[in-house]
Protein backbone atom coordinates (compact mmCIF):
# COMPACT_ATOMS: atom_id res chain seq x y z
CA UNK A 1 0.00 0.00 0.00
CA UNK A 2 1.16 3.50 -0.71
CA UNK A 3 -1.79 5.66 0.31
CA UNK A 4 -4.32 5.09 3.06
CA UNK A 5 -6.77 7.63 4.45
CA UNK A 6 -9.29 6.67 7.09
CA UNK A 7 -11.87 8.00 9.50
CA UNK A 8 -11.97 6.39 12.95
CA UNK A 9 -15.23 7.22 14.74
CA UNK A 10 -16.01 4.92 17.67
CA UNK A 11 -19.69 5.10 18.61
CA UNK A 12 -20.73 6.19 15.11
CA UNK A 13 -23.00 4.13 12.86
CA UNK A 14 -19.96 3.70 10.58
CA UNK A 15 -17.03 3.70 13.00
CA UNK A 16 -14.36 2.95 10.38
CA UNK A 17 -14.09 4.16 6.78
CA UNK A 18 -10.96 3.39 4.80
CA UNK A 19 -9.85 4.40 1.31
CA UNK A 20 -6.54 2.92 0.17
CA UNK A 21 -4.38 2.52 -2.92
CA UNK A 22 -1.86 -0.26 -3.36
CA UNK A 23 1.00 0.85 -5.62
CA UNK A 24 3.34 -1.82 -6.94
CA UNK A 25 5.31 -2.99 -9.96
CA UNK A 26 2.85 -4.64 -12.36
CA UNK A 27 4.84 -7.85 -12.88
CA UNK A 28 4.77 -8.74 -9.16
CA UNK A 29 2.29 -11.63 -8.93
CA UNK A 30 -0.69 -11.21 -6.63
CA UNK A 31 -4.29 -12.24 -6.16
CA UNK A 32 -7.16 -9.77 -5.81
CA UNK A 33 -9.39 -9.41 -2.76
CA UNK A 34 -10.95 -12.75 -1.82
CA UNK A 35 -11.53 -15.15 1.05
CA UNK A 36 -8.40 -17.09 1.99
CA UNK A 37 -9.47 -20.72 1.85
CA UNK A 38 -6.50 -21.78 3.97
CA UNK A 39 -7.26 -19.12 6.61
CA UNK A 40 -11.00 -19.15 7.46
CA UNK A 41 -12.46 -15.72 8.06
CA UNK A 42 -9.67 -13.71 6.38
CA UNK A 43 -10.57 -11.57 3.36
CA UNK A 44 -7.66 -9.82 1.64
CA UNK A 45 -5.56 -9.54 -1.46
CA UNK A 46 -2.52 -11.79 -1.52
CA UNK A 47 1.07 -11.27 -2.59
CA UNK A 48 2.08 -14.48 -4.38
CA UNK A 49 5.79 -13.69 -4.16
CA UNK A 50 6.04 -13.57 -0.35
CA UNK A 51 2.59 -14.74 0.74
CA UNK A 52 1.46 -11.71 2.74
CA UNK A 53 -1.05 -8.95 2.14
CA UNK A 54 -1.33 -5.17 2.09
CA UNK A 55 -4.87 -4.79 3.48
CA UNK A 56 -7.48 -7.14 4.84
CA UNK A 57 -10.07 -7.99 7.45
CA UNK A 58 -10.36 -11.04 9.66
CA UNK A 59 -12.29 -12.71 12.45
CA UNK A 60 -13.42 -10.80 15.54
CA UNK A 61 -13.62 -7.54 13.61
CA UNK A 62 -9.91 -7.48 12.83
CA UNK A 63 -8.52 -5.03 10.29
CA UNK A 64 -4.94 -4.48 9.12
CA UNK A 65 -3.20 -2.44 6.44
CA UNK A 66 0.36 -1.53 5.53
CA UNK A 67 2.44 1.00 3.63
CA UNK A 68 6.18 0.92 3.06
CA UNK A 69 8.58 3.80 3.66
CA UNK A 70 10.25 5.51 0.71
CA UNK A 71 13.94 5.47 1.57
CA UNK A 72 16.37 4.31 -1.13
CA UNK A 73 19.18 4.08 1.44
CA UNK A 74 17.48 1.54 3.69
CA UNK A 75 18.66 -2.06 3.73
CA UNK A 76 16.21 -4.68 2.55
CA UNK A 77 14.62 -6.46 5.46
CA UNK A 78 15.15 -10.15 6.02
CA UNK A 79 11.38 -10.69 6.07
CA UNK A 80 8.53 -9.41 3.90
CA UNK A 81 6.46 -6.56 5.35
CA UNK A 82 3.34 -8.26 4.03
CA UNK A 83 3.73 -10.76 6.86
CA UNK A 84 2.67 -8.09 9.34
CA UNK A 85 -0.99 -7.47 8.43
CA UNK A 86 -1.44 -11.15 7.58
CA UNK A 87 0.05 -12.12 10.93
CA UNK A 88 -2.34 -9.92 12.85
CA UNK A 89 -5.38 -11.16 10.94
CA UNK A 90 -4.39 -14.74 11.85
CA UNK A 91 -3.56 -13.89 15.45
CA UNK A 92 -5.61 -14.19 18.61
CA UNK A 93 -3.64 -11.35 20.23
CA UNK A 94 -5.10 -7.92 20.91
CA UNK A 95 -3.68 -5.03 18.85
CA UNK A 96 -1.59 -3.87 21.81
CA UNK A 97 -0.26 -7.38 22.47
CA UNK A 98 0.58 -7.99 18.81
CA UNK A 99 2.46 -4.70 18.51
CA UNK A 100 4.30 -5.19 21.79
CA UNK A 101 5.54 -8.52 20.49
CA UNK A 102 6.42 -7.02 17.10
CA UNK A 103 8.64 -4.36 18.67
CA UNK A 104 11.14 -7.04 19.58
CA UNK A 105 11.81 -7.98 15.95
CA UNK A 106 10.69 -4.95 13.90
CA UNK A 107 14.25 -4.55 12.56
CA UNK A 108 13.77 -7.70 10.50
CA UNK A 109 11.52 -5.69 8.16
CA UNK A 110 12.24 -2.73 5.91
CA UNK A 111 10.56 0.50 7.03
CA UNK A 112 6.79 0.37 7.37
CA UNK A 113 3.58 1.92 8.64
CA UNK A 114 1.29 -0.68 10.15
CA UNK A 115 -2.34 0.10 10.88
CA UNK A 116 -4.37 -2.48 12.75
CA UNK A 117 -7.32 -2.78 15.05
CA UNK A 118 -10.64 -4.35 15.94
CA UNK A 119 -14.11 -3.12 16.82
CA UNK A 120 -12.88 -1.25 19.89
CA UNK A 121 -9.40 0.04 19.04
CA UNK A 122 -7.23 1.25 16.16
CA UNK A 123 -3.43 1.37 16.40
CA UNK A 124 -0.55 2.67 14.30
CA UNK A 125 3.10 1.63 14.42
CA UNK A 126 6.10 3.00 12.55
CA UNK A 127 9.32 1.90 14.31
CA UNK A 128 11.18 4.96 13.03
CA UNK A 129 8.64 7.29 14.65
CA UNK A 130 8.52 5.68 18.08
CA UNK A 131 6.38 3.27 20.04
CA UNK A 132 3.01 1.97 18.83
CA UNK A 133 0.19 4.40 19.47
CA UNK A 134 -3.52 3.88 19.98
CA UNK A 135 -5.39 6.37 17.81
CA UNK A 136 -7.98 8.78 19.10
CA UNK A 137 -11.07 9.43 16.95
CA UNK A 138 -10.27 11.49 13.87
CA UNK A 139 -9.37 11.58 10.17
CA UNK A 140 -5.88 10.29 9.41
CA UNK A 141 -3.68 9.36 6.51
CA UNK A 142 -0.39 7.72 5.68
CA UNK A 143 1.62 7.29 2.53
CA UNK A 144 5.31 6.39 2.39
CA UNK A 145 6.43 8.50 5.33
CA UNK A 146 4.94 8.40 8.83
CA UNK A 147 1.36 8.97 9.94
CA UNK A 148 -0.05 12.29 8.71
CA UNK A 149 3.21 13.46 7.08
CA UNK A 150 1.91 16.40 5.00
CA UNK A 151 2.82 15.27 1.51
CA UNK A 152 0.66 17.01 -1.12
CA UNK A 153 -1.29 13.91 -2.17
CA UNK A 154 -1.97 12.97 1.44
CA UNK A 155 -3.30 16.44 2.25
CA UNK A 156 -5.57 16.34 -0.81
CA UNK A 157 -6.81 12.86 0.05
CA UNK A 158 -7.50 13.69 3.70
CA UNK A 159 -9.40 16.82 2.74
CA UNK A 160 -11.43 14.84 0.22
CA UNK A 161 -12.18 12.18 2.83
CA UNK A 162 -13.35 14.81 5.32
CA UNK A 163 -15.75 16.14 2.68
CA UNK A 164 -16.90 12.62 1.76
CA UNK A 165 -18.01 11.97 5.33
CA UNK A 166 -21.12 14.03 4.63
CA UNK A 167 -22.41 11.31 2.29
CA UNK A 168 -20.25 8.31 3.24
CA UNK A 169 -20.87 6.97 -0.27
CA UNK A 170 -18.25 4.61 -1.64
CA UNK A 171 -18.05 6.47 -4.97
CA UNK A 172 -16.88 9.59 -3.13
CA UNK A 173 -14.13 7.48 -1.56
CA UNK A 174 -13.12 5.99 -4.91
CA UNK A 175 -13.08 9.47 -6.40
CA UNK A 176 -10.31 10.59 -4.05
CA UNK A 177 -8.35 7.43 -4.83
CA UNK A 178 -8.42 8.12 -8.59
CA UNK A 179 -7.06 11.67 -8.22
CA UNK A 180 -4.24 12.03 -10.78
CA UNK A 181 -3.20 15.54 -9.74
CA UNK A 182 0.59 15.97 -9.94
CA UNK A 183 2.05 18.23 -7.26
CA UNK A 184 4.09 21.29 -8.16
CA UNK A 185 7.84 20.69 -7.99
CA UNK A 186 8.19 23.16 -5.13
CA UNK A 187 5.78 21.09 -3.03
CA UNK A 188 7.34 17.69 -3.65
CA UNK A 189 9.00 15.82 -0.78
CA UNK A 190 12.68 15.06 -1.17
CA UNK A 191 12.99 11.35 -0.46
CA UNK A 192 16.22 10.62 -2.30
CA UNK A 193 14.77 9.57 -5.65
CA UNK A 194 14.99 11.39 -9.00
CA UNK A 195 12.71 14.38 -9.55
CA UNK A 196 10.81 12.66 -12.39
CA UNK A 197 9.86 9.84 -10.03
CA UNK A 198 8.90 12.23 -7.23
CA UNK A 199 6.51 13.79 -9.74
CA UNK A 200 5.13 10.43 -10.85
CA UNK A 201 4.54 9.32 -7.25
CA UNK A 202 3.00 12.62 -6.16
CA UNK A 203 -0.52 11.77 -7.33
CA UNK A 204 -2.94 9.64 -5.36
CA UNK A 205 -3.48 7.43 -8.42
CA UNK A 206 -0.21 6.49 -10.10
CA UNK A 207 -0.12 5.43 -13.73
CA UNK A 208 2.80 4.31 -15.89
CA UNK A 209 3.72 1.26 -17.94
CA UNK A 210 5.88 -0.34 -15.23
CA UNK A 211 4.67 0.80 -11.81
CA UNK A 212 1.43 2.21 -10.54
CA UNK A 213 -1.77 1.84 -8.60
CA UNK A 214 -2.80 -1.80 -8.93
CA UNK A 215 -5.69 -1.81 -6.46
CA UNK A 216 -8.02 0.77 -4.94
CA UNK A 217 -9.90 -0.45 -1.88
CA UNK A 218 -12.79 0.95 0.12
CA UNK A 219 -13.76 -0.52 3.49
CA UNK A 220 -16.88 0.46 5.41
CA UNK A 221 -17.41 -1.04 8.87
CA UNK A 222 -20.79 -0.74 10.58
CA UNK A 223 -21.28 -0.45 14.33
CA UNK A 224 -22.71 -3.99 14.47
CA UNK A 225 -19.56 -5.38 12.83
CA UNK A 226 -20.92 -5.84 9.30
CA UNK A 227 -18.37 -4.89 6.65
CA UNK A 228 -18.39 -3.82 3.02
CA UNK A 229 -15.14 -4.35 1.08
CA UNK A 230 -14.75 -3.16 -2.50
CA UNK A 231 -11.57 -3.51 -4.53
CA UNK A 232 -10.98 -2.15 -8.04
CA UNK A 233 -7.98 -3.55 -9.91
CA UNK A 234 -5.82 -1.83 -12.51
CA UNK A 235 -3.14 -2.80 -14.99
CA UNK A 236 -0.33 -0.87 -16.72
CA UNK A 237 -1.17 2.74 -17.53
CA UNK A 238 -4.17 2.64 -15.23
CA UNK A 239 -6.32 0.31 -17.33
CA UNK A 240 -9.28 -0.92 -15.26
CA UNK A 241 -9.34 -4.71 -14.83
CA UNK A 242 -12.40 -5.32 -12.68
CA UNK A 243 -14.07 -5.00 -9.31
CA UNK A 244 -14.58 -7.30 -6.34
CA UNK A 245 -17.36 -6.49 -3.86
CA UNK A 246 -17.75 -8.41 -0.60
CA UNK A 247 -20.54 -7.90 1.91
CA UNK A 248 -19.63 -9.55 5.21
CA UNK A 249 -22.40 -10.01 7.75
CA UNK A 250 -22.09 -8.97 11.36
CA UNK A 251 -20.52 -11.65 13.59
CA UNK A 252 -23.11 -13.88 15.23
Amino acid sequence: MCLIVFAWRPGHALPLLVAANRDEFYPRPSLPLAHWDDQPGIYAGRDLLAGGTWLGVGPQGRFAALTNLRDPTQAEGARSRGELPAGFLRSQLSPAEFLAELQGHAKQFSGFNLLLGNAEQLWHYNPRSGAPQQLAPGVYGMSNASLDTPWPKLLRAKNALAEALASEHEEALFSLLTDRHIAADADLPQTGIALEFERLLSSAFISSNAYGTRASTVLKVQANGARLLIERSFGPNGVALGETRLVLDAPK
